[in-house]
């Protein structure tokens, strides 16, 4: 209720004081949400990242069976954060000598799409560059290699050809500082993103 002072005017308002406890309330509120919308976010963030390179693994194994072409999906290649699928040079018992060259990865040096489509001139199903957001790593990521009969192979020290992945499967894991969210992979073909 507004009390009239002398002279008949209305005092009704907010003092100084009413004002600052106001202010100190928003600051403090926004101080406590702030950081919780940032690891929101910055789980968004990590969440697509995940369902990126999860289509990437699906499409280099369909890209591998509609071509008839053994194919790798290299992670960190050429450089942390990056991945690319690239055709085998050569056979999967016999890989050619520049498929396991330090610029297999670049573009510059294997160009999408390729200059042809000739078989005699592989590689000619190369993917482009993909490449992980900024604070976004692979931390466990084997390069996987997809037959063209839809199994998945994972390099097990020297042995050629490389060996179907285990029953077990494998992972491809991307973390965001802590947090981490990972991409199940069996040796037929099951590409399953976890939930966590």
């Amino acid at each position: 209720m507004a009390r009239l002072a002398v002279g008949g005017r209305s005092e009704a308002g907010f003092t100084l004081i009413d004002t600052i406890c106001v202010v100190a309330i928003f600051a403090i509120l926004a101080g406590i949400s702030v950081p919780a919308f940032q690891n929101l976010t910055e789980g968004y963030k990590l969440g697509q990242s995940l369902r990126e390179v999860e289509r990437e693994l699906q499409s280099a194994r369909l890209k591998a069976v509609t071509s008839n072409r053994p194919l790798r999906l290299r992670f960190n290649c050429p450089a942390a954060g990056q991945y690319r699928i690239v055709e085998l040079i050569g056979t999967p018992s016999v890989p050619a000598a520049e498929d396991g060259a330090a610029n297999r990865c670049q573009e510059s040096t294997y160009p999408t799409p390729a200059a042809d489509n000739n078989p005699l001139t592989r590689p000619n199903h190369d993917g482009p560059m993909r490449r992980l957001p900024t604070g976004i790593t692979f931390s466990a990521a084997n390069t996987l290699e997809f037959w063209p009969d839809g199994t998945v192979h994972q390099q097990n020290g020297a042995t050629l050809p490389w060996p179907v992945i285990p029953a077990a499967g494998t992972s491809v894991t991307l973390a965001k500082g802590a947090v981490t969210k990972r991409i199940d992979v069996n040796g037929v073909g099951k590409i399953t993103l976890v939930r966590q």
